[in-house]
């Protein structure tokens, strides 16, 4: 039994913390029920269902740690597994930047978990497979995807009486259509808390049409172009900007978001007035836990609005230091979108690229944000409204500044990797080199 109620697993780790002579003492408690089922050349290749559960004991003597883990739960195996991580505290340094364990937090309750995942059956993934195998074929086609479901929990208690509990689903697929001539190629991704929300035939189309679309793709010039990027082309870059927002690397010098001579960017605009970026655990669309590994509160916060930078995130040790509230890292984010749609954004631009999405992301310069990376599965060039003809895929050079800043247009919101992202329209894109990659 990997799942556990709320009154299950705090009993499990009231017991395993009564074992404790340490002067603080945590303890994390997961489990999971997950499901998968791939397929390659049209064939369902392996299926599989996963059931793990784990305990984390971190035990402190002042400033010294040590952490144990165990999958069983029996009295004896929870007092062994204190006793382990009390034995390693001992023989541990002290952390300088130890903080204690916190005291009763307040949580939201999270909207993280739907039934109708948490049931998914074998019969329910196979039926994936063939909804994705089935279309491809029809149109000579090779499908390779993969479809995953889970239903779990985490539970956290500590010796200063902070509890938290959360039980959650997800369900992720991904599918690479390629043209059996080999010169076409097609993807799609979709991720849901709520596996009502997702259609592997409708999905699947997507990357099908792709795919028979961006066969025998024309050569182009690199150079400035505008570009519509598809959310999952933009969310790799959106995601490492993200990571910027961090007080302390700011504070000490080290990231974008530092000033010369010193100080941070807080307030300043660094992109478009229209670029508004949040988190929200209790959005619909995107729901997260409502508190963190720390068991920090998680609540909406707003990290740029109208282009200016809202918030840092500070861990509890900087915000202690900088005598500040702690300000936790968002578990995903959100960006205002608008209400064009893909094909209206098309409509409406003379010349560019539509990009299905960027992978192979690399740092070339983190205190300007500039990236490297290419683009895959169905680059097309658009003339006049109209997508004219597929293109070889581009290596890029880019930021994800000079991108927010270069914005043409918002579109409607897309999920994608657990965020909220809009398809965009963005002007002088950077493209550097040709890729002979499909």
């Amino acid at each position: 039994m990997a799942i556990y109620t709320k009154e299950e697993a705090r009993q499990i780790m009231e017991k395993a913390l009564s074992f404790s002579t340490a002067d603080a003492c945590e303890i994390n408690l997961s489990g999971s029920e997950s499901g998968n089922i791939r397929y390659a050349r049209n064939t369902v290749s392996t299926a599989g269902h996963r059931s793990n559960q784990t305990l984390v004991v971190q035990s402190n003597f002042g400033k010294k740690s040590g952490t144990a883990t165990i999958d069983e739960f029996d009295d004896a195996s929870l007092e062994k597994v204190v006793k382990r991580a009390e034995e390693l505290a001992k023989l541990s340094p002290e952390n300088p930047e130890f903080m204690d364990p916190m005291g009763p937090q307040l949580y939201d309750e999270s909207i993280t978990y739907s039934k109708e995942t948490a049931n998914i059956t074998p019969e329910y993934r196979a039926s994936v497979a063939s909804n994705s195998i089935a279309p491809a074929v029809a149109n000579d086609i090779t499908a390779a995807g993969f479809f995953d479901d889970s239903s779990g929990f985490r539970a956290m208690l500590n010796s200063n009486g902070l509890f938290a509990y959360n039980r959650a689903t997800n369900m992720n697929f991904t599918v690479t259509m390629r043209s059996n001539d080999g010169t076409g190629s097609g993807w799609v991704s979709r991720d849901f808390n709520d596996v009502s929300k997702f259609d592997a035939a409708k999905a699947s189309k997507v990357a099908i049409d792709k795919a028979i679309l961006s066969k025998k793709a024309k050569a182009i010039e690199p150079g400035k172009y505008t570009v519509i990027l598809e959310p999952a082309a933009s969310v790799g870059l959106l995601r490492n900007m993200a990571r910027a927002f961090n007080a302390r690397t700011a504070d000490e010098g080290r990231s974008f978001m530092s000033k010369e001579g010193g100080g941070t960017k807080m307030g300043e605009k660094i992109v478009d007035e229209r670029v508004t970026i949040w988190s929200d655990p209790l959005h619909p669309e995107v729901p997260t836990r409502t508190w963190n590994g720390q068991g920090q509160p998680l609540k909406k916060t707003t990290w740029i609005e109208n282009g200016k930078v809202k918030n840092l995130a500070y861990d509890r040790y900087w915000a202690k230091q900088k005598k500040v509230a702690a300000v936790p890292s968002p578990n995903g984010f959100i960006m205002k979108g608008g209400d064009a749609s893909l094909d209206d954004l098309i409509k409406d631009t003379k010349k560019g690229i539509l990009v299905t999405r960027l992978w192979y992301i690399r740092t070339v310069d983190p205190q300007t944000l500039l990236y490297t990376g290419l683009t895959r599965d169905g680059t097309f060039y658009i003339e006049n409204g109209q997508i004219k003809y597929p293109v070889k895929n581009f290596r890029f050079n880019e930021s994800p500044i000079i991108m927010l800043n270069n914005l043409e247009t918002l579109g409607k919101q897309v999920r994608v990797n657990g965020n909220l992202i809009p398809y965009m329209k963005v002007r002088d894109f950077t493209f550097t080199s040709l890729s002979d990659a499909v």
